[in-house]
């Protein structure tokens, strides 16, 4: 880790992530609770993460575009664009105005969809093999640990001054990271000319993930967890409402202690995937979130607070576990389509999870919900524990592609 710390551009490149982020959570949290103040319906609020998913669709149509562009200077453009992207929820000022953040989110969603594909490929790019690993790990650690700031911020800051401060902060950030992004030193090779006809360009992802063992297993143990993640943004605002009989606002809380979970469990990310290999590590994170999400159901605080810390927890280990794997198994030249192609195969039952999630949770006891969310996530963790995928990270004997980033 000590290493992975000293190298200039891999330290800007993780802050460039960080501080994206960090405006982009203390935002949509802030946005989901505004929404329910202003319509009173959870199922509007969760339209909102459904939105975003959708967007996140259109991600395979970028994937090419990752691969056929340097990574670095496509993200400057990408962060840029989405600085004015933001800009039209700051119109969101009574009940009349709540169709502005669908159509804002949708394509929120699709410039993070190819901005997700593109950090991951040029991460690949400057941090060698045996050090993914932890780049992976310390970056979940970050990120999720942002739940402990983000969500408290916005939505303090919603409630003392408005969503306003929130969307021009969300802007602010994304010009910052296309900055700390555009100091990165290491000259990026231009990528090979792709020879494919655009349909096929495109499939390629999906055609390296079937063929390739532990991708395809993995994805399916992702895919089936996901359907649970996805009932949850729903769920949870009932947990808040229903359950512990607090205001929307509270949900920040709840968010927070799930980055407490985040930090602990992130800081062990890189250590156990060496131990146990990237699939044990994303079954032992589904397992987490399945007992989180059963203690979510009880009417108390003093029991959904654990549950929601193991939940947490569940998240770097996932996406850390998951993420390394698919950079160890990807030649570089494939990467941006195939974390394309992976982010659909995640999106589509995701965005109709939320869906239905919205749906059901005017229909359905929340609690009902959430023990068959906890029943998914065990299925999953089952299925990679049965069926093994990932070897330790210890025994990657492959080489970065690339050498050393320049002083």
């Amino acid at each position: 880790m000590r290493a992975l710390l000293t190298r200039r551009d891999t330290v800007l490149l993780l802050l460039a992530r960080l501080i994206d982020m960090a405006g982009s959570n203390a935002l949509w949290i802030a946005l989901g609770i505004r929404v329910k103040e202003l319509t009173g319906s959870n199922a509007a609020a969760g339209l909102t993460f459904f939105a975003f998913v959708l967007g996140t669709l259109a991600a395979p149509l970028g994937g090419p575009l990752v691969d056929r562009m340097r990574r670095r200077p496509l993200l400057i453009a990408l962060n840029l664009a989405s600085t004015v992207l933001v800009l039209p929820l700051l119109q969101l000022h009574d009940r009349g105005d709540v169709w502005i953040c669908y159509p804002v989110m949708t394509l929120y969603g699709m410039a993070s969809g190819v901005t997700g594909s593109a950090m991951t490929a040029l991460t690949q790019t400057l941090i060698p093999q045996d050090q993914l690993g932890d780049a992976n790990g310390l970056l979940q650690t970050l990120l999720q640990g942002l739940r402990l700031i983000a969500p408290l911020l916005g939505a303090g800051v919603l409630t003392a001054f408005g969503l306003g401060p929130l969307v021009l902060g969300d802007a602010a950030t994304f010009a910052l990271a296309a900055l700390l992004i555009a100091l990165i030193r290491q000259r990026e090779d231009h990528p090979q000319r792709l020879q494919q006809e655009a349909v096929a360009e495109i499939g390629a992802g999906f055609r390296h993930i079937a063929t390739t063992a532990a991708l395809r297993q993995i994805t399916v143990a992702g895919v089936i967890a996901i359907v649970a993640f996805g009932l949850s943004e729903s769920a949870m605002f009932a947990v808040v409402d229903a359950g512990l009989h607090r205001p929307p606002a509270f949900l920040g809380v709840l968010n927070s202690l799930q980055g407490a979970g985040a930090i602990a469990a992130g800081a062990a990310a890189a250590a156990l995937m060496r131990r146990a290999g990237e699939g044990r590590t994303v079954a032992l994170g589904l397992a987490c979130a399945a007992t989180g999400l059963l203690l979510s159901a009880a009417p108390s605080l003093i029991v959904v607070a654990p549950g929601t810390v193991l939940i947490g927890a569940s998240l770097p280990w996932i996406i850390a576990g998951m993420a390394t794997l698919f950079q160890r198994r990807t030649p570089s030249t494939l990467m941006g389509r195939t974390d394309a192609a992976l982010n659909v195969l995640i999106a589509v039952p995701q965005t109709t999870a939320i869906a239905a999630g919205a749906a059901l949770i005017a229909l359905v006891d929340y609690r009902l919900l959430l023990v068959v969310m906890a029943a998914l996530m065990a299925t999953s963790a089952l299925y990679l524990v049965t069926r093994p995928t990932g070897q330790p990270t210890e025994t990657a004997s492959a080489k970065s592609p690339l050498p050393a980033e320049s002083p």
